[in-house]
């Protein structure tokens, strides 16, 4: 008995065959394979890694950026709570400063009456809106016979109206 010619058989034996290398493709005629990646078999461990980038440090110009816009912030804050008008507050009975010489925006402010800043004192006060001065004169007679100055205020929040007269102290 003889044996048939080995024709691809991989257990034939006799005749060697050629083999492919295991990982190339068979297919690949005469082509290089991709070259093996770092960290996979056949590349030695502990090959170089790029270094990470510097961390960012607060410097001193950012610090300083830091601390001038929270002190900006806390002199707006102060400022808009300073500002707050106080003629709103206002009750019949107290005494009010006059904060600016400026007829538009008087800027008052309740202040006690014992204190050497009062200047006026509040003998009535009218919610609603007065557009004109005669308006709200007419309305502060009718209040308080002995009113000297009247102040409206009217937009944000509440319209109103107070009837001043001078702090005799």
């Amino acid at each position: 008995m003889t044996t048939p010619p080995s024709q691809g058989n991989p257990f034939a034996q006799g005749e060697p065959q050629a083999q492919q290398p295991q990982g190339e493709n068979p297919f690949a005629q005469g082509q290089q394979g991709f070259p093996q990646q770092a960290g996979q078999p056949g590349f030695p461990q502990g090959a170089p890694v790029p270094p990470q980038p510097a961390r960012r440090k607060l410097s001193f110009k950012m610090i300083k950026n830091i601390v001038i816009v929270v002190i900006v912030a806390g002199v707006a804050i102060g400022g808009y709570i300073a500002s707050r008008d106080d003629a709103k507050t206002a009750a019949v009975g107290d005494c009010m400063h006059r904060g600016s010489s400026n007829d538009n925006d008087p800027d008052l402010e309740v202040v006690d009456c014992k204190d050497s800043k009062a200047q006026y004192e509040v003998v009535a006060k009218v919610e609603g809106s007065f557009t004109s001065s005669t308006l709200a004169s007419s309305k502060c007679e009718a209040e308080a016979k002995d009113f000297e100055y009247t102040y409206t205020e009217t937009g944000r929040g509440k319209s109103f109206l107070l009837c001043l007269k001078d702090y005799k102290k």
